[in-house]
């Protein structure tokens, strides 16, 4: 096509205002050709490439014009900020990743290839649950199937990064219809092939794009239109295309991405960008999940009962204990040779023996030792070890008495009958602030105070006693700095 051709399409409504959206927040690279090769624009400036404005790409296709640009790629990552060449090279920057599975065939004579191996890893996405959030792009040579990122529930990015997700999708969808690609591969004596090619780094054709070779357009087929679609619908000239990338179904993936992550989990596969609950609090300057959980169960033992000491055996024990349900099984705690088990809600007779007659106000089956703390795996959890393991890490946040203060404030919303009940307290109480829980708690309940509004809790029949009132809680906000981490890291005995 001729310097006017790429022009006249790019500058089409319809094209510039689809590509525009599509790449919102995605990091964006041009292709052209000279006589060289192949060349990329990825980079402005010494900034990421990126749309501004649904005119951007004309202007780019203007300014790189000796470049030969015409094919415009996104990014199948999509970021938090592209200011920077930092921004792209930090994996806590990526918000969401688009699973694909990548469907190549070899001469365009062969596209209907491409069409049977779409229709298997349709249908088997529709047998997990996934049907709304799914669409078909003609990729120039092949085909993808692309599943919505926000069909995936945000849970699943507090332990896994987003590339590892997807990649654990398409791996898992390509696993689940193996059969059926062999099947067409032999078939057409290996003219068609289906890749997993999730990276970090990795782009894929944006909609209504030109193909870098062919003079086709790259459009986007709905799954039910699949049977009907024909390659006459990418001509340039009068293509047809359908906005179905737009569609989905909040977290209609959840089953799908539970189960991918379990198959690849349980072959140890080394994922690509695992980050931790605590990297990712500690990232984003939050507690992590374990320590909001240490904090929230202390706390609900000595509104109780008044016992600090005891409070903080009590917080550090549940943390350990959750993640142990965590790695080992939700409903298995641990296992010691004489296998006794400790169960969510309930006590083993096992463990109730070993109370001695201790009446907890709590209904959490759990081991006392003889000086009254508490046991999980053989270990007695003292006050001295909440506050190396928890204490200590809330310290390079905020000051941890600014932090319990919250921490007693917010549990005191809650009735007795919650709090006593591990279920219940769990569901409640913990689960929606365990992400985020400085924004959520700690500064929606103490910087109310500071600002002279009175704050009234329900304390209903739960007594608290009165906490002392802070000057400040912003000066003192900090964020670790990396050798801080580092030594956090290298230091902490328990994790989730």
């Amino acid at each position: 096509m001729e310097f006017n051709d790429i022009m006249k399409h790019y500058s089409n409504p319809v094209v510039r205002d689809t590509i525009f959206e599509f790449c919102s927040s995605r990091w964006v690279s041009l292709e052209g050709s000279v006589e060289s090769g192949r060349v990329f624009v990825r980079y402005v400036g010494g900034k990421p490439l990126k749309l501004d404005s649904p005119n951007a790409l004309v202007n780019l296709i203007v300014k790189y014009r000796n470049l030969n640009v015409r094919t415009v790629y996104a990014s199948i990552s999509i970021y938090g900020k592209l200011g920077s060449a930092e921004d792209v090279d930090n994996p806590m920057n990526i918000v969401a990743a688009t699973p694909f599975w990548d469907i190549d065939v070899e001469g365009l004579e062969n596209w209907k290839l491409a069409v049977e191996i779409a229709r298997a890893i349709l249908d088997f996405l529709e047998r997990s649950g996934v049907s709304k959030s799914v669409y078909l792009i003609w990729s120039g040579e092949g085909m993808h199937v692309r599943l919505h990122e926000r069909s995936i529930p945000p849970e699943a990015y507090s332990t896994y990064s987003p590339i590892d997700v997807a990649y654990a999708i398409v791996e898992y969808v390509i696993e689940g219809t193996r059969q059926k690609i062999e099947e067409v591969v032999r078939n057409s004596r290996g003219k068609a092939k289906v890749e997993n090619l999730i990276d970090v780094k990795r782009v894929f054709t944006a909609p209504l794009s030109l193909h870098r070779k062919h003079d086709l357009v790259a459009v986007i087929v709905r799954p039910q239109n699949l049977d009907v679609f024909d390659l006459s619908w990418a001509n340039t000239m009068k293509f047809k295309s359908d906005d179905a990338w737009r569609y989905y179904s909040p977290g209609e993936a959840e089953n799908l991405v539970r189960e991918a992550l379990k198959v690849l989990s349980s072959r140890k596969y080394r994922f690509k960008v695992r980050i931790s609950p605590q990297e990712r609090a500690r990232a984003e300057g939050d507690i992590d999940r374990f320590n909001v959980m240490a904090l929230l169960q202390a706390a609900r033992y000595y509104i109780l009962t008044g016992d600090v000491e005891k409070a903080k055996s009590f917080g550090l024990n549940r943390a350990i204990f959750y993640a142990y349900l965590k790695y080992y099984g939700r409903f298995k705690a641990y296992q010691q040779k004489n296998e006794r088990t400790e169960f969510i809600g309930g006590h083993s007779e096992n463990l109730q023996a070993k109370l001695s007659g201790t009446r907890l106000p709590v209904e959490d089956g759990v081991e006392v030792s003889s000086r009254g703390f508490f046991v999980i795996g053989g270990k007695e959890q003292t006050p001295e070890d909440f506050e190396r393991n928890v204490t200590r890490k809330i310290e390079s946040l905020l000051p941890f008495d600014i932090v319990w203060e919250a921490a007693l404030k917010y549990v005191a919303r809650f009735p007795k009958n919650v709090l006593v009940d591990p279920q219940k307290f769990y569901k409640h109480v913990y689960e929606p602030v365990r992400d985020g829980f400085i924004k959520k708690v700690v500064e929606e309940l103490i910087e109310p105070a500071l600002q002279g509004e009175t704050e009234k809790v329900k304390r209903r029949d739960i007594n608290v006693e009165p906490i002392i009132k802070h000057s400040s809680l912003t000066k003192w906000f900090k964020k670790p700095s990396t050798q801080e981490h580092q030594q956090s890291r290298q230091d902490s005995e328990y994790k989730q």
